[in-house]
């Protein structure tokens, strides 16, 4: 009898959902709401620009000479505009991900699974009652309760729920597609699986609490920056707190608003503002490519990475060789050849036996038995032959040592026009079978592993930022080095075992260099948790997704790629908007300055290069400037600034002049076209 399963409902588009149209309002709730303090104290400068409103709004209600009651008030209100627009970004950031977030958790509510127990039998349990280490019992129809890995049977996924693709996966016990991940539908026969995480460790609360941003840990990138933006305010801090005692040295006095707004206008706003909402973009960004971190740190990491070891097959290659041509032998007509090639071919399955049948019926009309009038010769990995045995002929193809044994014919007896041909097809980066007939060699087939278009010119890219790629492969050094000599990889490391893999890592570190690294199998996993970036495959084995850091959830070796490019924007993003934020408070500097100081000393008046209209006027300019600027930069800090294919000195000299210099310039015009504009208004 089957148990009652959990069905999901229809899954929010959140394509839909993650328009701004649709964000904004509760984005601008959740901006309120943050102006709790114990949710301000984890941006430090926003809690000082809070504190600054608070005095503000305080003082625009107490006399304050040199202030006017309307100043005041616009002062302390457009300080706490300041802290909601940050608080808003981050809102915006974390709502991109709610709508993805919220699909996940519905086809995960009120979920049951059939747990195996002591006795052997099967008790129906809540799927969050799961722990790690149980056994469950998965049917037809019903969702995997939880991540684990298939003790027992074989069965058909559909993974759509987490991946996005409707086409169903086969997973299977032991090899390297072990692997099940919660939330997802067994759509044939049935699965014993071993439960791998407890509840809330899974993929599915993983990639919510990413999206949501609300578990979301600090980087050590983004820890470092909070710090300099801490000692930054520290500093500015005690200048403005010095500068009341100055000023009444100097027989004057400077308004306490002013000094707060002064305060903030020091004080790296624009970055404090917006840190938290780049993070957070940042994982988003990943999320969508479908790829779970296990921390930040990882992803920082990816956009410091100086060297990928990819492998070959599936990242550079599609990993499927096809027939790419026939060889004859000497004496050999061309007909004969395609006739024994596509006999011997019938009976393979796999992909390359099946290009040889496309390969050949394509050339040739040949005249093909009927199933029943032969006797089939399955490949085998084992005897590396495949064939028929067609009345008194026998038709063989296969790998070229495979083929000489079952002829009885040594290497040195292949005639040696054929002889060359092999060993051309080796060095071109091909597969050389031979195909024979009753222990005669006809001839050789070249299998082609053919290069994914557009690899070159990514590959080209990442050598352009500085980064290093190394082609992983089992095969022979010739084969390797011609497909590497294609693709236009950096190095190739040919023949590679478990121990090679993980002794290039750690030369590559030793040597000062990061190195990201993807796989799947169980013979992966001590690679993928040495490297700094381990990106494993959803599908594979348990072990390999434990010991990575980053989980691909589409089981695409060339995400690896994407996730560098993710890394690499984050922390140019971080560090474009810092240069930004600390550029623009010059201006400021020459807005607020004078406009402080020239009563006591009017020789100060000489840096309002600006022509502000009056004290007032120009503060009351720059903080609105201060406070727009974060609405401007939201887009930015969200979409991530784009990295072009440059060394990592020229992306530095970019964002320099962009970044810096459009910092120092920006300001100016700003802070004048709002003065011009309060003026006209009478705000002033």
């Amino acid at each position: 009898m089957n148990l009652p399963i959990a069905q999901t409902g229809p899954v929010p588009d959140a394509s839909q959902a993650t328009r701004f149209g649709r964000l904004w309002r509760p984005a601008l709730r959740q901006a309120f709401v943050k102006l709790d303090p114990r949710q301000l104290r984890r941006s430090p400068v926003m809690l000082v620009v809070a504190v600054s409103a608070l005095l503000t709004s305080v003082l625009s209600v107490l006399p304050d000479s040199g202030v006017s009651t309307a100043v005041a008030v616009q002062i302390s209100l457009w300080l706490w505009f300041t802290v909601l627009f940050a608080n808003f970004a981050e809102a915006l950031a974390e709502g991109r991900g709610k709508a993805r977030a919220d699909s996940l958790r519905a086809g995960s509510q009120g979920l049951t699974a059939r747990r195996l127990e002591g006795d052997g039998g099967f008790s129906t349990v809540p799927a969050a009652t799961l722990r790690k280490g149980d056994v469950v019992q998965v049917l037809a129809g019903e969702l995997i309760p939880a991540d684990g890995e298939v003790l027992e049977g074989i069965a058909a996924v559909n993974e759509a729920a987490i991946t996005g693709e409707s086409a169903p996966v086969i997973r299977e016990s032991g090899g390297d597609r072990s692997a099940v991940t919660g939330n997802t539908r067994l759509v044939s026969d049935q699965l014993l699986v071993r439960i791998s995480n407890d509840p809330g460790e899974s993929t599915v609360d993983r990639m919510v609490a990413l999206v949501e941003g609300a578990r979301r840990q600090k980087t050590p990138n983004e820890v470092a920056l909070d710090l300099l933006l801490i000692g930054l305010t520290l500093v500015f801090l005690i200048v403005v707190v010095t500068l009341q005692p100055f000023a009444r040295l100097s027989g004057g006095g400077l308004p306490l608003i002013f000094l707060a707004a002064l305060l903030v206008t020091l004080i790296p706003t624009t970055i404090g503002g917006l840190l938290s909402a780049i993070g957070i973009a940042g994982m988003d960004r990943l999320v969508r490519l479908n790829v779970i971190a296990r921390s930040g740190r990882a992803v920082e990491a990816a956009g410091d990475v100086q060297t990928l070891l990819l492998d070959k097959t599936g990242t550079i290659t599609f990993g499927n060789r096809r027939c790419a041509a026939l060889h004859c032998a000497p004496g050999i007509a061309p007909t004969t050849l395609a006739e024994a090639a596509l006999y011997a071919s019938l009976a393979d399955d796999t992909a390359e036996g099946k290009s040889v049948l496309e390969y050949v019926r394509g050339l040739h009309a040949l005249v093909e038995p009927a199933a029943g009038q032969f006797q089939a010769i399955a490949f085998s990995a084992e005897t590396r032959l495949s064939g028929i045995d067609l009345g008194p002929r026998r038709y063989r193809k296969g790998a070229v040592d495979a083929v000489l044994a079952y002829a009885g014919l040594p290497a040195e007896q292949l005639p040696p026009a054929l002889a060359a041909e092999v060993q051309r097809i080796a060095q071109s980066g091909g597969t050389p079978l031979l195909v024979c007939s009753e222990q005669r060699v006809l001839g050789a087939i070249h299998l082609k592993d053919v290069v994914k278009p557009g690899i070159a010119e990514r590959f080209a890219q990442l050598r352009a930022m500085g980064i290093r790629t190394v082609m992983i492969t089992g095969d022979n050094p010739l084969t390797a080095a011609a497909i590497a000599a294609e693709a236009g990889v950096d190095d190739v490391l040919a023949q590679a075992t478990p121990e090679k893999k993980l002794a290039r890592i750690r030369q590559e570190q030793s040597e000062g260099r990061l190195v990201a690294m993807c796989g799947d199998g169980a013979n992966d996993a001590p690679a993928l948790a040495q490297a700094d970036v381990g990106v494993a495959m959803n599908e594979g084995t348990q072990a390999a997704r434990e010991a990575a850091n980053m989980v691909d959830l589409d089981s695409d070796p060339t995400k690896l790629l994407d996730v560098v490019q993710v890394g690499k924007a984050l922390l140019v993003t971080r560090g474009a908007l810092t240069t930004f934020s600390i550029a623009n408070d010059v201006a400021k500097y020459f807005a607020i300055l004078p406009a402080l100081f020239a009563a006591i000393y009017p020789q100060l008046g000489a840096l309002n290069l600006m022509q502000l209209h009056s004290p007032q006027s120009a503060i009351l300019s720059a903080i609105v400037f201060n406070a727009l600027i974060i609405v401007v930069l939201i887009p930015l800090a969200l979409r991530g600034v784009s990295v072009r294919a440059t060394s990592a000195a020229q992306l530095l000299r970019r964002n320099l002049l962009l970044y810096g210099l459009g910092g120092l310039l920006v300001p100016f015009a700003g802070i004048k076209l709002i003065d011009l504009l309060l003026t006209a208004l009478h705000l002033v």
